[in-house]
């Protein structure tokens, strides 16, 4: 699988059906007041780069969103649907936000994920993301992790 990642609007139809099962896939393991992520409307309105994997026939099969805090950089909607999956692209996706929170000279990339997605905490480890405190607006709370990493 060699897939295109490129930056669209989270308000296409694409976007919007990558965004509506990223959440129903929350959903799933999570209670509504467990969950802290933004919609189409809230990622357009923010600095974000929205960006989409596509595979060779042009579908639509991952996504992320980097929102520019400023000082840093925060990890938004990181997807890959499930036929998608175990090719990398996530890890291809995670390489593709950092290297736009560069192109936008923010030395790091912070993040909030649930304790119970396993997966994603261990390509976030993977790829050298630390343990760390709440940050922005996140309250603490006992279903959430919160990572960084350096990117400058």
């Amino acid at each position: 699988m060699h897939p295109t990642i490129a930056p669209e609007s989270p308000r296409s139809a694409d976007s919007r059906a990558l965004i509506a099962e990223s959440q129903l896939a929350l959903e799933a393991v999570y209670p509504p007041e467990e969950i802290f992520s933004l919609d189409a409307e809230d990622l357009a309105r923010e600095a974000a780069a929205f960006l989409v994997a596509r595979d060779a026939a042009g579908r639509a099969i991952g996504c992320v969103a980097l929102v520019d805090c400023g000082g840093y950089g925060e990890v938004k909607r990181l997807f890959v649907r499930p036929d998608g999956r175990g090719h990398g692209l996530a890890r291809a996706l995670m390489a593709a936000l950092e290297a736009e929170a560069r192109g936008r000279g923010l030395a790091e990339v912070l993040l909030e994920t649930g304790d119970r997605l396993c997966p994603a905490v261990a390509l976030y480890e993977s790829i050298g993301y630390r343990a760390r405190g709440p940050f922005g607006a996140y309250p603490e709370h006992p279903a959430s992790l919160f990572m960084g990493k350096g990117v400058a």
